[in-house]
């Protein structure tokens, strides 16, 4: 018996509308009619003017602060299911709140896996994310993730700079493994900033594990938040000889002095991608775009296809 593929419908929330817009021309259709309606005290309440019944409905929303972008999304996605959709599918480029993934210290919330769980309750049939903060958030949930790596992006970007003599760090420990990951496409050699903090976004002390003297290194994160330890990481790298140093980071959360920091640091460029929309422009940030990659993983859920060939690099 032949598979049947439902319609496919795409909206988009207010949080990711730009990038929704270039995912529907790259799957080669319009964004679907959705309505935000606003309260005189802030309430709001999605509509969608068009049927959705019997349909696959693709809703793209990053959510990165305020919590209204989660909100939205999940109220979509109630909206979606009473409107008898058949198929409701989450697509979000950023998953907020990923850092608070374990208790890490006595009475704090595990946000990560209570977003799991809002997600899954509000009817979500299927995940699509990016460079989660840690991998393992998958196990969140129990419907289908398709986790996409960013990596097939930014590769082909580095690769086309032509640097001599390249190798890639980590800003921290925690990040080595992704560094690795990451290293294995140029055969390169890995250095770790192995830093110390007084608390959230502060940095006590930071030293350098590895020979950086006359090397083009590229730094890799998932995550440039205060872009205080990329900006330490970058200098102490230069102090030790460096030749040039770059940042590679999926998601540009740039909050606080974050651009400023970005500007006066020894960082050559700063690659992201486009999974938060940027609040100031910076001729030291460059934005590679996921929409491409998104618009394949959508067709491939749709069609019943293969997503693991979207993990291929060039």
């Amino acid at each position: 018996m032949p598979l049947q593929f439902n319609p496919v419908k795409l909206f988009a929330g207010s949080g990711s509308t730009a990038l929704a817009k270039k995912i529907a021309d790259a799957y080669g259709r319009e964004l679907g009619d959705v309505v935000l309606s606003r309260f005189s005290d802030g309430e709001f309440q999605p509509h969608f003017n068009e049927s959705v019944r019997g349909c696959d409905v693709f809703l793209i929303q990053s959510t990165h602060q305020p919590t209204d972008n989660l909100m939205e999304l999940l109220m979509m996605t109630d909206a979606a299911r009473r409107a008898s959709s058949h198929y409701v599918n989450a697509v979000i480029p950023y998953f907020g709140l990923a850092r608070q993934d374990r208790k890490d210290k006595p009475r704090v919330a595990i946000s990560a896996k209570l977003v799991a769980n809002l997600l899954v309750a509000a009817g979500i049939n299927r995940i699509m994310t990016m460079d989660l903060h840690a991998a393992q958030i998958q196990g969140f949930f129990d419907i289908p993730v398709d986790h996409l790596d960013a990596s097939i992006i930014f590769v082909p970007y580095i690769k086309s700079l032509g640097l001599g003599n390249l190798t890639i760090a980590s800003p921290d420990m925690g990040g080595s493994y992704r560094a690795r990951s990451f290293a294995k496409f140029f055969n390169a050699e890995v250095v770790i900033c192995d830093k110390r903090r007084k608390r959230a976004n502060e940095i006590e002390s930071m030293t350098l594990i590895g020979d950086v003297t006359d090397q083009d290194i590229v730094l890799i994160d998932d995550i440039c938040d205060t872009a205080g330890t990329l900006a330490k990481a970058a200098g102490l790298i230069m102090e030790r000889g460096a030749r040039s140093v770059r940042a590679v980071c999926t998601h540009p959360v740039l909050s606080g002095k974050a651009y400023e920091t970005i500007e006066n640091s020894a960082l050559t460029e700063l690659i992201v991608t486009d999974t938060i929309p940027l609040k100031h422009q910076s001729e030291k940030i460059r934005v590679l775009s996921t929409a491409e990659l998104f618009a394949k993983a959508i067709s491939n859920v749709n069609e019943h296809g293969s997503i693991s060939q979207l993990f291929r690099v060039d």
